[in-house]
Parts: structure tokens; C-alpha cells; sequence
């Protein structure tokens, strides 16, 4: 029995021995590629320049898209596609502010297409002699980590529920939060209601509305939320997304 239990966590996790079964195919397949995940949201927690989840979440996909050298590609579907009530106001606080810099207007960002995309700057991002940029991650690897976010914060039951930037953020943070098997937290113990709710940017007590969405949208099972600790666990659904602490 213990040895089934042992093979069924390694399917879970992705590292089944060889004929053993399929183990679970993840987006990002590496320990380091999970990190490097983390890594880059941990970043955009400590550095977003503008307040609120919107922001948040925007902060998030731009800096994947120009985590390398500072200096990446939008399409304004790419804005249009996220779970924002003004983008045109968001984009132009996030200019104003420094942080992002355009070539063109705002309006002609949100109205770009993939044949002739425009071309964006994060300065904090941009490495030189003297910094060479907060991510230590490679060239290949960007895209990557881009197309991992996009698929959670895109998934189709998160679309299709018309869910908000909070919840997205959550999808972001859980993935990002559990285990091999799903588990929320180290050893499964549960992930601080603090901690959520400053990365998601919102107040603690607005925690459980999103957990409910996130349940509704079939992402959580099993979820508690005390005024402390969110305990539960991903669905075998999502685990593909998942990017397991190691």
C-alpha cells in the first residue's frame, strides 16, 4: 500500500518512473522553471507601483512579457483579454507613473494587432553595467513563464466565469502555493490568509468571496478559510498548472 501511495504522489508531482503511467504533464516541467515563477511574482508584490488587484494583475503579464531586458511586444488583445474596468485609464496610470513606458499613444496600444504590435519599456526592469535586472532566468525561459500566466489567468472556467482580477491573482498564488499533489502550503498545512490577501490586493475579509469563485470555477476543492490560514486543495483539473513547492 505504501509503495502505491509513494507511485501515485510521483505521478502527481511529475516524476514517475518510466512505464509507470502517465504523471501529471505540467506547463512549466521543471523545479527551477517553478521557482523562477515565484521569483517573478514575488517581484511584482514588492515593486507594483500603482495599488489594487487590476493594477496588479497587469503588472504581472507585462512584467513576464519584459522580464528579460525590460523591453517586450503588447497587442491590445493581450490588455483587452484580462478582467479590467477602464484598461485605457490603467495603462495611462502606469505610464504617468514611470513604471511603463509606450511607444505611440495608449490608444493606439489597445487598438494594436499582432501583425504590428507596440513595442513597450519597463526602466525598473532594464539591466545595465552596474544591475543586471531582478530575474536571473534565460531567453528561452521568458516565453515560457509568460504562457504558463497567460494559460492560468486565462484558463477557460476563470474566463467564462467573468471572474475578477482578485480571483485571477488567487489562481496565480495557489498554483504557485501548493505541492506536488496540490495540497495548499508547505506539507499541505495551508497558506496565510495575510499573505493571499496582500498579493491578491484586497482586504483579508474579502478572501472567502474568491475562494467561493475559485471553488465555483472547479480550481479549489476541499477549502477552508479561517480568520488565519486557507486550507484545501488544487483539482486534479489544474494541476497541470501547478508549480510545485520543492
Amino acid at each position: 500500500a505504501a509503495a502505491t501511495a509513494r507511485l501515485q504522489h510521483l505521478h502527481r508531482i511529475g516524476q514517475a518512473p518510466d512505464g509507470e503511467g502517465p504523471a501529471v504533464a505540467r506547463l512549466l516541467t521543471a523545479p527551477a522553471q517553478w521557482n523562477h515563477a515565484r521569483s517573478v511574482l514575488a517581484h511584482v508584490a514588492e515593486n507594483a507601483p500603482l495599488p489594487g488587484a487590476e493594477a496588479r494583475l497587469l503588472v504581472v503579464m507585462v512584467t513576464l512579457r519584459t522580464a528579460q531586458s525590460g523591453v517586450g511586444n503588447l497587442v491590445g488583445q493581450d490588455i483587452k483579454g484580462l478582467p479590467l474596468s477602464d484598461p485605457e485609464q490603467l495603462v495611462g496610470q502606469l505610464v504617468e507613473s514611470g513604471w511603463l513606458g509606450i511607444s505611440g499613444t495608449v490608444e493606439e496600444l489597445i487598438a494594436s494587432r499582432p501583425e504590428n504590435p507596440t513595442q513597450i519599456t519597463v526602466p525598473s526592469l532594464t539591466p545595465d553595467e552596474d544591475d543586471p535586472g531582478p530575474f536571473t532566468f534565460g531567453r528561452k525561459l521568458r516565453p515560457k513563464l509568460s504562457g504558463w500566466a497567460q494559460r492560468v489567468v486565462g484558463e477557460k472556467k476563470l474566463r467564462k466565469g467573468k471572474t475578477e482580477a482578485g480571483v485571477r491573482l488567487l489562481a496565480l498564488a495557489l498554483a504557485t502555493g501548493s505541492d506536488g499533489e496540490g495540497r495548499l502550503g508547505p506539507g499541505g498545512e495551508g497558506i496565510g490568509v495575510d499573505t493571499l490577501s496582500s498579493w491578491c490586493a484586497v482586504d483579508p475579509g474579502d478572501l472567502p468571496a474568491l475562494v467561493d469563485r475559485l471553488t465555483a470555477a472547479d480550481w479549489l476543492a476541499e477549502a477552508d478559510v479561517t480568520d488565519t490560514l486557507l486550507t484545501g486543495r488544487l483539482t486534479e483539473r489544474v494541476l497541470p498548472l501547478g508549480c510545485p513547492l520543492t
